[in-house]
């Protein structure tokens, strides 16, 4: 069965609207195709009502990536006795798994068998609706994702203190008077666990209307240039910054807390020791600073504490995510508009109606705990290569390469290579898939739907949108209909004859979501092309502003929707082009005003997306914990104190290692496309001229931490403190078949993490602030 709805010739050209599928800041694109559904131009789609017209260099160059001549077009198969790789049919392809996997599961249990989830999958249909399906097929403990590499600090944080691991708080930057940034660099992230298209023109908004906002980083970022101050940071120091912010409040009287919390006094006992004093000399940040920034913090209208990916990838990360919220909540502005506010999605998603438990199981070698029903990638090559009971044999990868995007990547890459049988749903054959016996690839990006499921939960403004496929699949199979046979194939099963799985699946989960909210005989109203988008439907009229939701929100003059019209022109963001004077309007604005309930025909109607509002209060109500409040100090983060002041006594290493981002580049996958390359889009290691000269190199040099060693192309700047090196992430593909990528090759940053290491509450991995020594090439 076809899920997508084949049309009518198409016209010579065609102008189209797509939400941009690339990083969080779901932006809305306006993309032009020719008669042979080739796009042409890409420009900002000036009608979304969030993104406003908006566009960075990776949303340009959309087509490109969609039409990769490198991208596999069919199933691999791999003959591991020449290495060599031939086309497959999909029936083939699905028989080998189906012969494979269920004989080794049989054999040595299903944990046996491994799940690696990669950054992708939170920015497709198909990964938010059909990877559970997946999960539950496979019935293993063995899952391990992208997110214990980048976000799960924060999400085990917000677990303990909210009872729910997805409630996360995000600044209100439309409204905030005062914005203290760690860790984050947005204007070449384009933001992280905080969706805001145009963060960029959201900054220069702050400033302009007589806000500031501080950058606290060991790099002077570009984020840091447009700030109204930056402060160096010592890396993986963070933590006792912020204790230092609390300490304060509470020494000198400034706390404001105006919600229901648990263990404020803990709070208190557990800063006592980290005085503005005592923190300065961990962190290189001025005891005078500290208490300023203390003082500001309160005394503002409204304020907001964020901190990214810089901090969570370090060995304190759940501290400083914790230590974020804990500012929020002491100077009034959690859950206040203008502070740190929670977003309401649109979609009903998982109801959690227990509270958020840390480490239900662990690991089998290092006994690290589960967070969210994974397992830290960290340990993902202990399991594998250490012989015993409930070693990993088996691997499925959806969209991820590990090897470079993991800590102690060549370590992981032997473990690869031992593997009995490995499964890949990916587009290339990169430095991961090519251990594997089976690729899956799934169809070119302009033949699935997007709906930013997962995304839309950390958005500073309320919105929502909808995008159908633009290109007709043809002879490829839908990303959703790969994953719903490889859970038949994994589980030995093969697909009834005159029975579509993916339309069995998604009538199995309609039913049962009908059923539950007490509407089965409502089936015959839900809309769409195929059960997807009935399951979406379903979704929007069960979620928050839906129609079928009794206690739906409706503003009391109605959503702004928008079919077109005018709106402020686009803006770019480049990094060879210096930002527009005039900062972007924020969401809202003159679209049409929409009343009633929403479903999946409000979306198709609107097909440039609908402002569902600002950000509104949303406490008690979202909590999950046992208590229905804000538990502050969890035991398991208090217990952690105590080793971060351990550490205090500790002295700091030499030279560290930190990551970077890029503004051309999002992890491994995009390295492939040839105009994002050149410009600052070079796989290099910054360093101070200070320390080029205090260690005699020139040009080049051998770097070596604890777990391997790598020589680097230098590029000296001020604009990293002394005693930090910087290398971007996500390079490293000499060995690649992709043409681009391989000629651009760089160096995998990764040969130098140390996958022993990990912060200790959540098991991510240690990024930031790896000990290190220098020298000469």
């Amino acid at each position: 069965m076809t899920h997508v709805t084949e049309t009518a010739a198409a016209p010579a050209t065609r102008t189209l609207p797509r939400t941009c599928p690339l990083c969080e800041a779901v932006c809305g694109l306006e993309l032009t195709l020719d008669a042979a559904d080739h796009v042409t131009a890409v420009r900002g789609d000036q009608a979304d009502p969030f993104s406003r017209g908006f566009l960075c260099p990776k949303g340009a160059t959309l087509g490109h990536l969609d039409e990769d001549p490198d991208r596999l077009t069919a199933p691999m198969i791999r003959d591991r006795a020449t290495d060599t790789w031939r086309e497959a049919s999909w029936d083939e392809a699905f028989g080998v798994i189906r012969e494979r996997l269920p004989q080794l599961t049989a054999a040595h249990g299903n944990h046996s068998v491994g799940l690696y989830l990669g950054n992708p999958n939170a920015h497709t249909v198909a990964g938010a609706l059909y990877v559970p399906i997946l999960i539950r097929a496979l019935a293993t403990r063995s899952l391990f994702s992208a997110s214990t590499a980048d976000q799960m600090p924060k999400q085990v944080s917000s677990g303990l203190l909210f009872g729910d691991p997805l409630t996360v708080a995000v600044p209100d930057l439309d409204r905030t008077d005062y914005l203290l940034m760690l860790g984050a660099n947005p204007l070449e992230s384009n933001g992280s666990l905080c969706t805001a298209p145009d963060f960029p023109g959201r900054l220069k908004a702050l400033k302009k209307r007589g806000g500031r906002f501080v950058v606290v980083d060991p790099r002077r970022t570009r984020t840091a240039k447009l700030a109204s101050e930056h402060l160096f940071i010592r890396p993986g120091s963070d933590a006792y910054l912020l204790f230092g912010i609390v300490n304060t409040l509470f020494a000198e009287n400034l706390t404001s807390v105006r919600i229901e919390v648990q263990g404020l006094e803990e709070v208190r006992a557990a800063a006592a020791p980290f005085t503005a004093a005592v923190v300065a000399e961990r962190t290189g940040v001025p005891a005078d600073t500290v208490l300023r920034l203390a003082r500001e913090l309160a005394a503002a209208p409204t304020a907001a504490v964020y901190a990214r990916i810089g901090t969570c990838t370090a060995e304190f990360g759940t501290l400083t995510q914790w230590l974020v919220d804990v500012v929020n909540v002491l100077t009034g502005n959690l859950d206040s508009p203008g502070g740190a506010m929670f977003a309401t999605g649109a979609t009903l998603g998982i109801v959690r109606t227990r509270p958020f438990r840390l480490g239900r199981w662990t690991s089998r070698v290092r006994e690290l705990p589960e967070a969210m029903g994974e397992f830290p990638v960290a340990t993902l090559a202990d399991e594998i290569l250490t012989e015993g009971e409930g070693r990993i044999r088996a691997m499925v990868t959806v969209a991820g390469n590990p090897v470079l995007s993991a800590p102690s990547g060549t370590r992981l890459d032997a473990a690869f290579a031992g593997l009995d049988f490995m499964v890949s749903v990916d587009r290339y054959l990169n430095e991961t898939t090519r251990h594997a016996d089976v690729i899956l690839p799934p169809p070119r990006i302009l033949q699935s739907p997007h709906y930013d499921f997962a995304l839309l939960q950390f958005a500073v403004h309320n919105y929502a949108r909808y995008s159908r496929p633009l290109v007709p699949l043809g002879g490829a199979l839908a990303e959703s209909e790969i994953l719903a046979r490889l859970a038949l194939a994994v589980s030995g099963q093969e697909p009834q004859d005159g029975v579509d799985p993916l339309a069995a699946v998604d009538e199995f989960i309609i039913a049962g979501m009908l059923h539950k909210a007490g509407l089965a005989d409502r089936r015959a109203e839900l809309i769409g092309a195929n059960t997807t988008e009935q399951r979406i439907d379903l979704m929007l009229r069960l979620g928050a502003y839906g129609e079928w939701n009794p206690d739906r929100i409706i503003p009391a003059d109605g959503w702004v929707g928008s079919t077109g019209g005018s709106r402020p022109q686009a803006r770019r963001d480049d990094e060879e082009k210096p930002l527009a004077d005039e900062a972007g309007d924020t969401a809202g604005g003159d679209g049409d005003r929409l009343s009633g309930g929403l479903n999946l025909q409000v979306l198709l109607d609107n097909p440039h997306g609908i402002d569902l509002g600002a950000l509104r209060p949303s406490l008690p109500g979202i909590l999950r914990t046992a208590s229905k409040t804000v538990e502050l100090a969890p035991q398991a983060l208090l217990d952690d104190v105590a080793r971060l002041r351990e550490r205090l006594a500790a002295a700091a290493p030499e030279m560290v290692l930190v990551g970077r981002r890029q503004l051309r580049s999002n992890n491994s996958w995009l390295h492939n496309v040839g105009p994002l390359m050149g410009g600052s889009n070079r796989c290099t290691l910054h360093i101070h001229p200070e320390d080029v000269a205090r260690l005699g190199l020139d040009g080049h040099a051998v770097v070596k931490s604890a777990a391997g060693t790598l020589t680097v192309d230098l590029e000296p700047t001020d604009d990293i403190m002394p005693g930090v090196v910087s290398l971007p992430h996500g390079w490293g593909h000499s060995g690649s078949e992709q043409a681009v990528a391989r000629t651009h090759a760089g160096v995998n940053a990764n040969v130098l993490t140390d996958d022993s290491l990990v912060d200790a509450p959540s098991g991510n991995a240690v990024f930031n602030g790896v000990p290190v020594t220098l020298t000469p090439a």
